[in-house]
Parts: C-alpha cells; structure tokens; sequence
C-alpha cells in the first residue's frame, strides 16, 4: 500500500482520538468526586487494548512489512524498533512524570493541608495536562502511521487510544476543577490536552510521508507498540490500581482484552 494513501481518513482518526479528552473532561463533572472506582476499570481496561493490539497486531503487522526487504534480519530490527519506542517513553516519563496523587484527588478541602494541597492540586492538574500532551503526541503519530498501512487497524489504534483517552481527560479536568471551581476552565484544558494528537499526525505525514523511505515504516511501528505497550504498563496499570483496587483493574484489563479482540473479530 502507498503511504500516502488514507492521509485524510488517518489524520481525521487522529483527531477524533485526540478531541476524546474532552469527553473525559465531561464525564468528570457527572460523577462523584470521590468515586474512582470507573476510573480504576477504565484505566485498565484502556491498557488490556493497547498491549493487545501492540503484540498481536501492530508486531506482526511490522515484520510483515519490513520481511519484504529484510528477510534475515527483519525480526531483529520489529526488536530493536521496539526497544527505541520503550527508549522515547523512558525519557518523556524521566523528564516530565505524568501521575498524580490519588489523595490529593480524593481529599482537596481537607482542613489541615488545604492551602498547601490547593499549590500541588493546581500544579498537579497544569503537569498533567502537559505530560498528556507529550504523551499523545507518539499516539498521534501511532494512529497516524497504522492508518496509512491498514485502516482497520488504524480504527482498532484510535479506538483504544480514544477510550483512555477519556480516564486521562478526567485526570485533568478534576484537580483543575478542585482548585478553580469553574467547569469550563476543567473542560478547556481536558480538551487541550488532547490536542497534541493530530499534531502528531500532522509531524507524522510530514515527516513519514515524504522522508522516510516506507521500507523503514516496519521499525517505526515497532517503536508505536514499544510506546503503547511501556506507556500501559508504567502509567495505565499503577494507576488503575492507585485510583481503585487490583481485582478492579484485572477486571478492566480483561474486559479491553475480549472486547478488542472481538472486535478486530468483526472487523476483519
């Protein structure tokens, strides 16, 4: 397939994806503040569809693509792409860490650190809010790249993206929400965050589309899977179990799992 091919369709998934923050932002302001135990189910179920969609399609769909060119060593470099994507997501996590504290989520008016938790409260949602933005800008890209190579997998890519998309629009929207009281600044920033998306996509056609030779496309979605899958596994699965309990998050990772699954199913 040309890689310029489904351009506008890639870029519109992307964008769709990225605009679900706002939803998120949303959803925050219906449910209780002290409740998160949706948010437990949501983050792992989030993670169950990444990580399946990394190993079982966006690998196998990489080696298929570099085995044309490079029939001896074509599983080495799917490993050392995914290696590179593990590489980039540890150094966005050391400079900039994206979580933050389930208390001070939980108990922002508590009497005895009020002032002192409203200072972390609003820097924790600014922080946030920029983390999910350097954090989507590679799922961007990943929503991007896939789409151009299989529009199936590009929807099962921007599906599981736009659903933790929204747990992350919560992520922001409730400490912004608990220092300034105003829904709309909450909103704001949720959807904001999630801007970074169809800049990504953006980068991705730019650079991707007229650069980069398409037998190295392979590599770069073997650095997508190494993005998704790390960016699970170090943000989506602790905090699922930060923000709820264990069983809560296993019954989240299980339920994205089945429900990709059968859905890439359907799909094909």
């Amino acid at each position: 397939m040309n890689l310029h091919n489904n351009f506008a369709l890639a870029f519109c998934l992307t964008l769709l994806a990225g605009l679900t923050t706002a939803i998120g932002g949303a959803v925050a302001f219906v449910t209780k503040k002290n409740n998160l135990k949706a948010l437990s189910v949501g983050l792992g179920f989030s993670a169950g569809v990444m990580i399946f969609i990394s190993l079982v399609d966006i690998i196998p769909s990489s080696e298929g693509l570099l085995k044309v060119n490079f029939p001896d060593i074509y599983k080495y470099l799917v490993f050392g792409g995914f290696i590179l994507g593990i590489v980039v997501s540890v150094l966005i996590d050391y400079f900039l860490p994206d979580h933050v504290d389930t208390e001070e989520l939980l108990h922002p008016d508590d009497p005895q650190t009020a002032s002192h938790n409203h200072y972390k409260l609003k820097r924790a949602g600014f922080m946030t809010a920029i983390a999910i933005c350097i954090h989507n800008f590679p799922e961007g890209m990943a929503t991007f790249l896939t789409t151009t190579q299989d529009v199936t997998l590009g929807l099962s890519v921007a599906f599981a993206i736009a659903i933790h998309n929204i747990p992350e629009g919560i992520a922001v929207a409730l400490p912004i929400y608990h220092v300034t009281g105003k829904k709309r600044y909450a909103m704001l920033y949720a959807a904001l965050s999630g801007i970074t998306e169809p800049i990504g996509a953006l980068v991705g056609m730019l650079i991707f589309g007229f650069f980069v030779p398409q037998v190295l496309v392979g590599c770069l979605m073997a650095a997508v899977a190494g993005i998704m899958t790390y960016i699970s596994f170090d943000t989506l699965l602790p905090l699922a179990k930060e923000y709820g309990n264990w069983h809560l998050s296993i019954i989240g990772i299980m339920s994205g799992i089945l429900f990709i699954w059968l859905s890439l199913i359907l799909l094909g």
